[in-house]
């Protein structure tokens, strides 16, 4: 039996959807799939809904699609809720197999200030020997679907100057990863810039807003990542 394995680095670090219908979510505080722009459900060359670090059987039934239904449903892990028929004769039928339960995901994760420094899109040493690690676990899946890199900028500096380093960041690691073996055609990258901060509340009043107030940019460090994901069967 086929088992799926989801390796994420959540700290140094989706296919955009394919032919198939969008699939609209509706706003909610966690997502179980990877959200593009217009709340759209991300998809892999072949359609499949783009799983989030966030992912659980208890989220895809709870999180609802414009048309009502749990995502899950949309997305064809789940199936939806039969509505209550009127009884008729039941002809003999062949037993069916229940479907197998989705495998755990199994997850790694480095610390967040491993790959890039303040207004850099260059990999350090640390965040190199992370990848190389990454991409050795990713090339021991016998079937490997996808890699996602989702890169990410710190709020300092304008949204569009943070857009495109979030973009170049997520370029870095694709590049390393394509030197470490793993197929360019395989590797999906997209930037986030400054729209999805880890640090929250946490590096707010600490003064000017600007690369020169050191205490603001350590604070910051988490935010300047690459989110990374790989999607296979072993």
């Amino acid at each position: 039996m086929k088992k799926s394995q989801l390796f994420i680095l959540a700290a140094i670090a989706g296919f955009t959807a394919g032919a198939q219908a969008q699939i609209v979510v509706k706003s909610a505080p966690v997502q179980p799939y990877i959200i593009g722009s217009g709340n759209i459900v991300e998809k892999d060359g072949l359609g499949n809904c783009l799983r989030s670090s966030n992912y659980s059987t208890d989220l895809i039934k709870s999180v609802l699609t414009e048309k009502g239904v749990p995502v899950g449903v949309e997305c064809g892990e789940i199936k939806e809720e039969p509505k209550a028929a009127a009884p008729v004769a039941a002809a003999p039928v062949a037993p069916v197999a229940p479907a197998a339960a989705a495998p755990a995901a199994q997850k790694v994760s480095l610390p967040a200030d491993a790959v890039f420094a303040y207004d850099k899109a260059d990999l350090t040493d640390q965040g190199k020997s992370g990848l190389a690690k990454f991409a050795a676990d990713a090339k021991t899946l016998t079937q490997l679907e996808v890699v996602i890199a989702v890169g990410h900028a710190d709020r300092i500096g304008s949204p569009a100057y943070n857009q495109k380093l979030s973009e170049k960041r997520a370029a870095a690691v694709k590049g390393f990863l394509v030197s470490q073996g793993i197929p360019a055609n395989k590797v999906y990258t997209e930037g986030k810039g400054e729209t999805q901060p880890v640090t929250g509340k946490t590096c707010e009043k600490l003064g000017a807003e600007n690369g020169k107030n050191k205490k603001l940019v350590d604070c910051l460090a988490a935010d300047r990542r690459v989110e990374l994901e790989a999607v296979g069967s072993k």
